[in-house]
């Protein structure tokens, strides 16, 4: 690992000597493990600051992504489904719930309508326009597993 990243954790590591109680340390190391594809030890640090924070929708879709990464499509979809329990219209786990469905669960009908939601919610954000790039490509491969009726 990068020296730069050595010297991030070891702030981090100090901060919480002082302040376990600290969700920003503990989401931050997550981020930094996260970011060092280290998933298994993001988790760790996520679940410590959801722990502290259980309302914090970043951190719970943060922790869904790193169980993805993990090979844990299930348990990325309980932590998404607890995310939009606290925030029904965070796009960014509707984003990544629609990604889990299609590649980690093959659920691509399940797929397409969480990336509906997404278009639907925020069509002009950045996961309004994944979202929209990903549908036009799943409808392009699997149209007839996807199309929804029309009325």
């Amino acid at each position: 690992m990068a020296e730069n990243s050595e010297t991030a954790f070891d702030c981090f590591r100090q901060a919480l000597k002082h302040d376990q109680r600290h969700w920003e340390s503990h989401y931050n190391l997550g981020n930094l493990y996260f970011d060092a594809e280290r998933f298994a030890e993001a988790i760790t640090w996520y679940e410590a600051s959801l722990a502290i924070d259980p309302q914090n929708v970043d951190v719970s879709t943060h922790l869904g992504v790193s169980y993805y990464y993990t090979n844990q499509p299930e348990r990325a979809i309980e932590q998404f489904a607890y995310s939009l329990e606290v925030d029904a219209g965070h796009v960014k786990t509707m984003l990544n719930l629609g990604i889990v469905l299609a590649f980690g669960l093959q659920d691509l009908a399940g797929a397409a309508e969480a990336w509906e939601r997404v278009i639907a919610i925020a069509p002009e954000s950045p996961e309004g326009r994944a979202a929209q790039q990903a549908l036009e490509s799943l409808r392009s491969a699997h149209s007839a597993e996807v199309d929804t009726p029309q009325p």
